[in-house]
């Protein structure tokens, strides 16, 4: 078993942060004033000195940049910046978060408020004397649509860098393609199978990603639930293409290192809709646990049988967008009744989930500040994939203020183990390690409670992620260098 202990989440107002647009969100109701049960070594992203940033000055700029690393200059030019996500159709939800959490990134950079109404075509944010140029692209989801708009951004508008793609093929396709072929640096997200930064086919010195992964929710969420819960017999479901590749094989490889059996693994079609056979199925094979590695095309489906059948085991994963949370609230009130509860809740045997990032996971100036200013700009709070993409943007500011430079390749040397100064999950909260580029983070473990009146306006879902019950560092959710399936090595 691991030990729990008690610690306060964060102390707000560490490490010198300016309270900037602080307002009553600066110590989230649902972080808990008291303190979190924590996995042993939590809290914190243990740098361990693998980061070119050791000895920063932490100050912060005249502009108003905010607390950029090492020597930083206030760079007067422009960067090109090719940003690539789904924001139109089924999924448009995805790369509406994405990009808000850029344009939020790079607000909170330049002490602005966030750009809105922002869709397809050409905006500029300036941090300082420093011009962004945005040339956003509607990808629709569609992996040969990525490719042939980030084959365009390249050659006709000439971009220093690329920056998105929610689909893990778009994101395999656009590395292979176009940005290992052009030179032309790419932030990846948020794009979520590991394979990405962890395969020498897509590993690449020019390719980056702020955006926790798949191999992080299992290596969090999957410990956690070996651990500190009476499962040891596991059935994992996914998705029949990448994403859900890659999330049942980080959860078995994990799970079975920890001692768990797995009693089975099955991979359907986005949108499966008949879930009563392979429930039973898993039923049958006395699973204790399920995983789902889907996204909100089939995930309503999955819950909405699983809640309505008579089944022993619980369901964990990853906890998912507002847009799932919503359909499975509803169905949860159609059949466990009003008003939902936790003692309901619990009994449904949901959770724990694994969050990459949710609102109310982490407490301090910076996320206090994010929250506030997103929902103010677009009406709903930040949501699972909107701390990694806030994270790209400071990431490249950052690089330009201590490369000195607006040339793409520039930019990403000094990325290269940078520890990301802004970030809504702290004060260098994000941690590019150099072996793959990735950056990792830390991770929370949290049940779904009823929606509170506070957050009923900006959190349109009947459930919403609880108190942290554990979080856990970036150095233990990520993948090691010498792990059995890291094959990148730059």
């Amino acid at each position: 078993m691991l030990t729990q202990q008690y610690l306060p989440l964060v102390t707000p107002g560490i490490g010198g942060m300016t309270n900037r647009r602080l307002t009553r969100r600066n110590v989230l109701t649902s972080a808990g004033a008291v303190g979190v049960a924590g996995l042993a070594g939590c809290t914190g992203d243990g740098n361990d000195g693998t980061n070119d940033t050791t000895g920063d000055t932490n100050s912060k700029n005249d502009n108003g940049t905010g607390g950029m690393t090492k020597t930083t200059k206030n760079v007067s030019g422009t960067v090109k910046i090719g940003v690539l996500q789904p924001i139109s159709g089924s999924l448009k939800y995805y790369g509406q978060q994405s990009l808000w959490g850029f344009l939020s990134g790079l607000a909170y950079k330049a002490d602005a408020e966030p750009k809105t109404g922002v869709k397809s075509g050409k905006t500029v944010v300036s941090v300082g004397d420093t011009d962004f140029e945005l040339y956003v692209r509607d990808t629709g989801f569609s992996q040969s649509k990525a490719k042939k708009l980030a084959t365009n951004l390249v050659t006709d508008q000439k971009v220093d860098m690329l920056f998105g793609c929610a689909s893990s093929s778009s994101a395999t396709t656009v590395i292979k393609t176009v940005a290992k072929t052009s030179g032309v640096p790419y932030v990846a997200g948020p794009a979520a199978s590991a394979s990405i930064t962890s395969d020498g086919e897509t590993c690449n010195d020019l390719v980056f990603r702020a955006s926790e992964n798949t191999a992080m929710d299992a290596r969090s969420g999957g410990k956690y639930v070996a651990k500190e819960t009476d499962v040891k017999k596991v059935y994992l479901f996914g998705a029949d293409y990448s994403f859900g590749k890659a999330v049942v094989n980080n959860y078995e490889q994990v799970l079975k290192d920890e001692g768990v059996e797995i009693v089975g693994k099955k991979f359907v079609p986005q949108e499966h809709s008949e879930w009563k056979g392979l429930l039973d199925k898993a039923q049958g094979a006395g699973a204790q646990g399920i995983v789902g590695g889907f996204t909100v095309a089939t995930l309503p489906n999955l819950f909405t049988e699983y809640l309505s059948g008579d089944y022993d085991y619980r369901v964990f994963g990853g906890l998912a967008t507002r847009i799932t949370n919503k359909v499975v609230g509803q169905t949860m009130r159609k059949v466990l009744g009003k008003p939902l509860t936790k003692e309901k809740i619990e009994n449904a045997k949901l959770g724990p989930f694994t969050t990459r990032y949710h609102w109310n996971q982490y407490d301090n100036d910076i996320n206090s500040s994010f929250v506030d200013s997103y929902t103010k700009a677009y009406g709903v709070v930040p949501d699972l994939f909107t701390s990694g993409t806030f994270t790209a943007a400071s990431a490249i500011v950052q690089g330009v203020h201590q490369s000195g430079s607006t040339k793409g390749t520039d930019i990403a040397e000094a990325m290269r183990g940078m520890a990301v100064k802004d970030t809504p999950k702290g004060e260098d909260g994000y941690v590019f390690q150099k072996y793959n580029n990735q950056a990792r983070s830390a991770m929370t473990v949290a049940n779904l409670d009823p929606t509170t009146d506070e957050w009923a306006d900006s959190w349109d879902a009947a459930v919403m992620p609880g108190k942290p019950l554990a979080t856990i560092e970036g150095k233990q959710a990520t993948i090691p260098k010498d792990a059995a399936g890291m094959s990148c090595s730059l």
